[in-house]
């Protein structure tokens, strides 16, 4: 059975979540343990390749191309491990999800919301 470990620390940037993260997960890795490391960002871009470096910070780029944040890259080091596009979550992939599914009417005309509906997509990626 799939245990799971929440770092948070809300929106307060710089105090070690990524590096805490990626330790953790190197911890339970060096006993044997495997490991799978998912960052969710709330930001509402699909992804932090365009965001202004000083205001984000270094972008860092995954074996398949993704642009995320950079504790995805402590994440790989810290943990030695190889991440993907599906590692990365932004609330700007989830909401540009939802609404490619309206379009398409797999809503049958229903009026979109959060609950359900971004919630469930949030579900449906994990």
């Amino acid at each position: 059975m799939a245990k799971f470990i929440f770092v948070t620390g809300g929106i307060v940037s710089g105090i070690g979540k990524g590096i805490t993260t990626g330790s953790i997960g190197a911890l339970f890795k060096a006993r044997g343990k495997k490991i799978a490391i998912l960052k969710i960002d709330p930001y509402l871009n699909t992804d932090a390749g365009t965001m202004n470096p000083f205001q984000h910070g270094e972008v860092f780029v995954l074996d398949d191309g993704a642009e995320t944040d950079l504790d995805l890259g402590h994440y790989e080091r810290l943990a030695d491990i190889s991440l993907a596009r599906e590692s990365n979550i932004t609330s700007g992939q989830i909401y540009g999800r939802v609404l490619e599914k309206e379009r398409q009417g797999e809503f049958l005309g229903q009026t979109i919301q959060q609950i359900p509906h971004i919630t469930n997509e949030i579900k449906n990626h994990l």
